[in-house]
């Protein structure tokens, strides 16, 4: 079975509230017969979107292949968080790589999150990006590992965005019993995922990029010249952009070993109307200390949009049941709420939790596995990508050489070991760990 196809009809978005609620986009072409481009770009994504606006804008002629629709995948589906840093914490990284490298990559994150506001700015994208996401904590120790966080973030990096919780503090935001305090990051944000790729979509198009929705390709042959192949055509292409992340299928083995698709959830509830002094009482976004992280923020029409529940295979749970039940865990009084819309997506994780960048053949490169922190690194993985394919490579090699491990057992064996080591961590998050 094929992921593009085991939980979506062709060609259309999920139902979802960004999908009702998005900016409308008439279809790209579908790719019939031969083209050629400089670059052919796989997956229609915040990664592939923003290597095709970047590489248009330097003058490339460039050919993007997205299966469905733009921003089909994750990137219009997710909690539309623009986290700082990367998805690995400083400290983490500074044990991994060392602290030069450590500093290098915060930068980029920081640099991630600052060009997601400069797009939006400069190509009036239909999308606002609203600041402040807090970081809500289950456990004591959790709470005191916030803090010396946040107090670590501005000695060492001199980031002062981040201001500690305690658990007062925190219900004066986030009206819920269930935490003991965290802190709140005023120097990251939230958006509408969808709108923002739509955006992207957009400003690609305009600077040249030619966009083929319906293009599902099932074949690369490789060489000087790379023959990218769909059922109705193909691209020969000079260089190649793998930017498929959880949809990658059968394309590439050496990035499917390293990157795991898995599939996350979201509810919308009905709008709130004066209830919704009970879910928050600031227009920010939160996540919280499980493993399975609970996320959430508020729509433009008072909905709680809530983000919950892992399921590894093909086929999506009942999505309500899984996501309504860590809902009103944090929120019990929103018993009586309808559910107005639910749906899952697939994203991809990597062993260490950082993006996976690779050159899987001497004019292919890839870029995936941004494990649930890619709405910005994501974009800015796109740009680090064009430069790449104009010999501007030193970014790229700094993340193409991060330690990458292989997922044990590689693509064959990577979903029954995930879900026995996700069960052994849920686990833990219900005993309190």
């Amino acid at each position: 079975m094929n992921l593009l196809f085991a939980n979506d009809s062709r060609g259309q978005y999920p139902g979802s509230w960004y999908a009702q609620t998005a900016t409308p986009l008439a279809p790209f072409a579908a790719l019939r017969g031969r083209t050629r481009a400089d670059v052919c770009i796989v997956g229609g994504g915040y990664t592939g979107l923003s290597a095709a606006l970047h590489l248009a804008e330097k003058g490339y002629d460039v050919a993007l292949l997205e299966a469905h629709r733009v921003g089909f995948g994750a990137s219009g589906r997710n909690g539309g968080q623009v986290g700082s840093g990367q998805r690995l914490e400083q400290d983490d990284l500074e044990k991994m790589v060392g602290l030069p490298t450590a500093r290098k990559l915060w930068d980029l994150g920081q640099e991630a999150k600052a060009l997601v506001q400069d797009l939006i700015r400069a190509h009036s994208m239909p999308c606002t990006y609203q600041p402040g996401i807090a970081h809500a904590c289950w456990h004591d120790r959790e709470v005191a590992h916030s803090h010396a966080y946040a107090e670590k973030l501005a000695r060492d990096y001199g980031y002062d965005q981040i201001t500690p919780l305690d658990q007062a503090a925190l219900q004066a935001l986030v009206p819920s019993a269930a935490y003991k305090g965290g802190d709140i990051d005023r120097g990251a944000g939230h958006l509408h995922p969808l709108n923002f790729a739509i955006g992207l979509a957009q400003a690609a198009a305009n600077a040249g990029a030619q966009l083929y929705e319906g293009a599902v390709v099932h074949d690369i042959k490789h060489g000087a010249t790379a023959i990218v192949r769909t059922d109705k055509g193909h691209v020969e292409a000079d260089h190649v952009i793998l930017a498929c992340n959880g949809y990658l299928g059968g394309l590439d083995g050496q990035i499917a070993n390293r990157v795991m698709p898995i599939n996350n959830f979201i509810v919308a509830t009905a709008p709130l109307g004066d209830r919704v002094a009970e879910v928050l009482r600031d227009n920010i976004a939160v996540a919280d200390t499980k493993f399975v992280v609970n996320y959430w923020r508020l729509s433009d029409d008072n909905r709680l949009l809530f983000g919950g529940g892992e399921s590894y295979g093909y086929r999506f749970p009942d999505i309500i049941k899984t996501v309504r039940k860590p809902m009103l865990e944090v929120y019990p009084s929103l018993h009586d709420v309808p559910i107005t819309h639910a749906w899952g997506g697939t994203l991809a994780i990597t062993m260490n939790r950082m993006p996976c960048f690779l050159r899987p053949h001497p004019n292919v490169l890839s870029a995936s596995g941004y494990s649930g922190h890619g709405v910005a690194m994501a974009t800015l993985a796109g740009k680090i990508l064009a430069e790449a394919v104009g010999a501007q490579a030193e970014r790229f090699d700094l993340l193409a050489g991060l330690p990458m491990p292989r997922f044990p057992g590689g693509a064959l064996m990577r979903w029954p070991l995930l879900v026995l080591a996700m069960t052994w961590f849920s686990l833990r998050d219900r005993l309190g760990r």
